[in-house]
């Protein structure tokens, strides 16, 4: 499965961006999906992730409440909507697929990467 986000770019703190994620292959309805971030210096970390047919999500605290997590399987899209940004979210973010829900916080469990889209927070 090819991965391709769209969607970064810079913004103010407070603003909001949404990020898409295509996949090249219409089986992207088998593959539960799920976005990570790395900012410089730091470890690539868990943002969201959703089910199939999107019944179920998952957040990392730091996204709850502020970042949804959705999918369009007709258009073989995965999104991630982003609000109330702040710098701490400065990263690249990346989508990733996986056949496997359970421990869907861990980037291990993945099997097919995008290349990444920068986001960038600051006044």
């Amino acid at each position: 499965v090819h991965l391709v986000e769209s969607g970064g770019g810079s913004v103010l703190p407070g603003g909001s961006l949404r990020l898409s994620c295509v996949a090249s292959e219409r089986t992207f309805s088998n593959y539960h999906m799920g976005w990570f971030r790395q900012a410089p210096g730091k470890e690539r970390e868990f943002v969201a992730a959703i089910s199939l047919s999107g019944t179920f999500t998952n957040y990392a605290h730091s996204a709850r409440d502020r970042f949804t997590i959705s999918r369009d399987n007709a258009k073989n899209t995965l999104y991630l909507e982003m609000r109330d940004l702040n710098p701490e979210d400065t990263a690249i973010y990346f989508c990733a697929s996986t056949r496997s829900y359970g421990e869907n916080w861990s980037a291990q469990v993945y099997e097919y990467w995008g290349q990444g889209t920068q986001v960038t927070v600051s006044s």
